[in-house]
């Protein structure tokens, strides 16, 4: 299944509606609790409970914005890299020589998702 992301042209409320609902799904996808996608997002808890609910909407204006575009694009990258959730579950999970940590640990932060990202889109080049 695509994961969709929010296009120029649309409205705020829609484009927040598409990427919510898109890090949701990733975040079911990679088996990411509410309260590492609260940690991956810079939210709170709570506030990751509503979004997975549909009552919460990301702000295009706040860093949760560009750390949910983030999430996406790894999703995105890691997929078209091992092709399953099972796959890219266990990837997330698994010790990574190369990222010295488990890339599950490391997009927790901010510096951590965004290496994980560069890192996952440096290997998608290579394909």
């Amino acid at each position: 299944m695509a994961i969709s992301v929010p296009h120029p042209g649309h409205s705020e409320s829609d484009s927040a509606a598409v990427l919510g609902k898109a890090v949701v799904r990733v975040a079911e996808r990679l088996a990411i609790n509410g309260d590492t996608l609260s940690r991956v997002l810079g939210i709170s808890p709570s506030s990751a409970s509503r979004l997975a609910a549909g009552t919460y909407s990301l702000n295009p204006s706040r860093k949760e914005w560009d750390l949910a575009l983030l999430f996406v694009r790894l999703f995105r990258s890691l997929d078209s890299i091992v092709g399953s959730d099972e796959a890219a579950r266990t990837w997330m999970r698994s010790e990574n020589l190369a990222l010295r940590d488990m890339p599950a640990n490391l997009i927790t932060h901010i510096q951590g998702l965004v290496h994980v990202v560069d890192y996952l889109d440096t290997h998608r080049g290579r394909i």
